[in-house]
């Protein structure tokens, strides 16, 4: 009773999916206190049912429709302090299904999971620099957690340096780094024959910790959020990965100080392409009309559903 006297205020943790493969992994970090700290009491509340686990788990329409159930049980309960990170995919376009059926929270709560491209891009420039994984720093992933994903190493830093003046080969760059990165999943999946749990795991807990602890100077982490407001010129109105930094107050704010060139926009203007097509499709789910599906080609990354 004397210890917890100095413990801090209950936060509620709610988990979906509860009896999954990722959560399987996260649940024993939440709770060991790897996320909040030592001293943070969490209570779990955790979500699920059998047909949720079962063989519908897998069709997209009905994830999405669970996210609309999500949205709508966070809008009538949840504090509109809530922050949510959705994993599910496509979850960029399931976030902002999330967030438009939970008007009463704010847009800006609501983020899509991109750490774990962020990770895997670290550990690939590590690796071809020959440092350390904690040497590589200013990582973005922009867009779509899908196949269009952009990996930015114009802007990324080794040791302090950006990466295009350590790792000279363009070419490389360009083509094995950025393809590595988008189809990583995929490769696991092919490989091992299961998803990425572990590492996915891992992953929300890195960028839970990125919303709950001051973001080192001059660095920034990725995360899926609403593009109302971004300096980037990106289409408003969806849930798009971008550079962002934090205090530490589960909030965060838009990176200014990127820069760009014209390999970096194209490929971003193609996962923007994508995700308001996605949008589109979806428009019966976030009460914004008829659905029009006119996707041009499957970008879902396969090890990540």
């Amino acid at each position: 009773e004397e210890e917890t006297k100095s413990w801090k205020k209950m936060i509620n943790v709610a988990v979906s999916g509860a009896a999954g493969m990722i959560s399987n992994h996260l649940l024993f970090k939440l709770a060991s206190g790897e996320v909040f700290g030592p001293d943070q009491p969490i209570a779990l509340k955790l979500l699920g049912s059998e047909r949720s686990f079962g063989a519908l788990e897998d069709k997209l329409n009905f994830i999405n429709l669970t996210f609309v159930v999500n949205g709508k049980a966070l809008n009538a309960v949840a504090s509109p302090n809530v922050k949510v990170m959705v994993v599910g995919n496509p979850c960029n376009t399931n976030a902002l299904i999330c967030l438009k059926n939970a008007p009463n929270i704010p847009a800006k709560n609501f983020h899509a999971l991109t750490r774990l491209d962020e990770n895997r891009a670290k550990c690939q420039l590590a690796l071809k620099a020959g440092v350390f994984y904690d040497k590589v720093s200013n990582v973005t992933i922009w867009g779509n957690h899908s196949t269009t994903q952009v990996p930015d190493f114009l802007n990324a830093k080794i040791n302090g340096i950006p990466v295009p003046e350590v790792i000279r080969d363009r070419k490389w760059l360009e083509e094995d780094f950025t393809q590595m990165v988008q189809t990583r999943g995929g490769a696991l999946i092919k490989k091992w024959g299961r998803s990425s749990a572990a590492s996915t795991a891992v992953s929300i807990v890195d960028a839970i910790r990125s919303l709950v602890t001051p973001t080192p100077e001059g660095d920034w982490f990725s995360t899926g959020v609403y593009t109302d407001g971004n300096p980037y010129g990106i289409a408003e109105g969806i849930v798009f990965s971008m550079p962002c930094r934090s205090n530490g107050d589960g909030d965060y704010e838009f990176v200014k100080d990127v820069i760009f060139d014209d390999y970096l926009r194209k490929k971003i203007k193609k996962s923007e392409d994508e995700l308001l097509a996605e949008k589109k499709c979806v428009a019966h789910l976030t009460g914004e009309g008829i659905a029009v599906c006119d996707l041009p080609e499957d970008t879902m990354l396969p090890g990540e559903v």
